[in-house]
């Protein structure tokens, strides 16, 4: 028998299985398909096969990284939820499918990854406690330049930046889409009657983190909480498919534990502190002498032989730790 393949996602939190949207849509499709996957959850993406995550690592050494692509390849191995689903439903599956990318998904860049409130006090915070050191010095900003590379894409406009106009167009087109879904699920149970979907999926994947997350600036949040059937519909995934998460708080959570890396093993806490200000102390004199401010002489002394040269001393690279 094959070995299951291996699906890496981010930690969960706020009583879901993962704080990422893209996650939550694998892994409900994975669940609402019965597809028996391993599952490493972490908070590190550089210990994924792909450096991102979610990753899918086939029993065939192939990576996947998008959500359509590990879904396309789970329906391969016959683990397909959309299995009885009409020509008509797939086609109105694909339509809402693209209309929440086009329409939602970007008001939920700018809610987590762009609103300097939600982003300091939520996103940068959660992600900077759970990382590892010193990845969590660098990488949540580097991820917030990503989602406002993505977000600029998706829109259109290579010079887009964030502001008041910007922010009431996204939440206006979120809030059509919104209701566009509440329209089309009404009073079922999901969105093609009494098995989940494909559709499903992407659904809960993105309304959960809105859900569930307390938000500073929960514009879009309070409008997601009048659509009744809506906050039923992802309450209801995860007290079916995700009951451990759902049972816990949505409160913060402590850190977890991260095993690897070098810089987590410091036993003392002085001594990380002292790494932690040595390494910004380098990092402010390479500014200092790369942009001039400080500048270094070389005074020949004929008195004295000049020393041989010194070898660089390399070091090896050391995978930093990550949550799983």
């Amino acid at each position: 028998m094959a070995a299951p393949d291996e699906l890496f996602c981010w930690e969960g939190d706020w009583g879901l299985p993962s704080v990422s949207t893209d996650c939550l849509v694998v892994l409900a499709y994975a669940q609402f398909a019965g597809a028996p996957l391993k599952l490493r959850k972490m908070c590190n993406p550089w210990r994924s096969p792909s450096g991102s995550l979610p990753a899918l690592k086939t029993n065939q050494k192939e990576t996947l990284s998008r959500p359509a692509d590990i879904i396309i390849h789970l329906r391969k191995q016959k683990y397909n939820a959309d299995y009885d689903l009409s020509a008509k439903e797939g086609a109105d599956s694909l339509a809402f499918v693209s209309l929440m990318e086009e329409k939602l998904a970007p008001a939920l860049i700018y809610t987590f990854w762009i609103e300097p409130k939600n982003y300091v006090d939520v996103t940068r915070r959660w992600y900077a406690e759970h990382m590892a050191f010193p990845l969590n010095f660098f990488l949540p900003g580097r991820m917030q330049s990503r989602q406002l590379e993505k977000l600029r894409l998706l829109r259109g406009d290579q010079n887009l930046e964030a502001g008041e106009d910007l922010e009431k167009e996204l939440y206006r087109d979120a809030a059509e889409c919104l209701n566009l879904l509440s329209q089309r699920l009404g009073s079922q149970k999901f969105f093609f009657g009494d098995s989940p979907s494909s559709l499903d999926a992407y659904v809960f994947g993105h309304l959960a983190p809105v859900l569930k997350c307390k938000l500073p600036n929960g514009k879009l949040q309070q409008h997601l909480k009048t659509l009744e059937n809506l906050t039923d519909f992802c309450s209801n995934i995860l007290l079916l498919y995700f009951p451990r998460d759902g049972r816990e708080s949505s409160g913060p959570t402590a850190p977890p534990q991260h095993d690897g890396g070098d810089f987590d093993n410091v036993p003392n806490k002085r001594r990380k502190q002292l790494l932690s200000a040595l390494v910004a102390l380098g990092a402010m004199l390479s500014y200092a002498l790369l942009t001039g401010m400080v500048s270094i002489q070389h005074v020949q002394q004929e008195a004295l032989e000049e020393p041989p040269d010194m070898e660089a001393i390399g070091s090896d690279d050391h995978e930093e730790g990550g949550g799983g």
